[in-house]
């Protein structure tokens, strides 16, 4: 999995993508996610001597705390976050039906929408939007969107009471 291009992303988007890239390789090669955060900190976050920019699944300009962070309550909230998912998609879409990596932006977004003291749950979605135009197709995109809406709306009530009242 390599993203697009680096040019002009900011850190804590980067941190985003490396999130989901390292939870579906915690998936695929069934790693701890300490093991993949250690080695994405090691060998993909930061700069390499003549390797600038995002290349060959590297992302040097990302925010390692928020990535840290991200993939650890992912791991440590699946047994919540994964229900949750499965009870969002439609019947046709079960989780195991889904690409391996939606599956894991969808784990991603919904563990930074765990975290009460992050961004508004529509910045969460658009940055996690952004990431899913980099790797999957329209129909993909879509289906994640309207998952980590209901999410956000299950997660944060409150957040969308504001702004629905305002």
């Amino acid at each position: 999995m390599t993203a697009a291009s680096g040019k002009g992303v900011r850190p804590r988007t980067l941190a985003r993508v490396a999130a989901v890239q390292a939870l579906y390789q915690c998936e695929q090669n069934g790693e701890t996610a300490e093991t993949v955060i250690e080695q994405f900190i090691r060998h993909r976050i930061g700069a390499l001597p003549g390797k600038p920019g995002v290349a060959d699944g590297r992302v040097p300009e990302a925010h390692a705390p928020l990535f840290g962070r991200i993939v650890r309550v992912a791991t440590e909230q699946q047994d919540v976050i994964d229900p949750m998912i499965v009870s969002l998609l439609p019947e046709a879409w079960p989780m195991a039906r889904l690409d391996p990596v939606l599956r894991a932006l969808l784990r991603a977004g919904g563990a930074e929408l765990w975290m009460t003291d992050g961004p508004p749950p529509r910045v969460v979605i658009n940055e996690y939007l952004d990431v899913a135009h980099g790797f999957l197709k329209e129909d993909a995109v879509q289906l994640g969107n309207a998952v980590l809406d209901r999410m956000a709306r299950i997660l944060r009530p409150n957040d969308f009471a504001e702004a629905e009242a305002g």
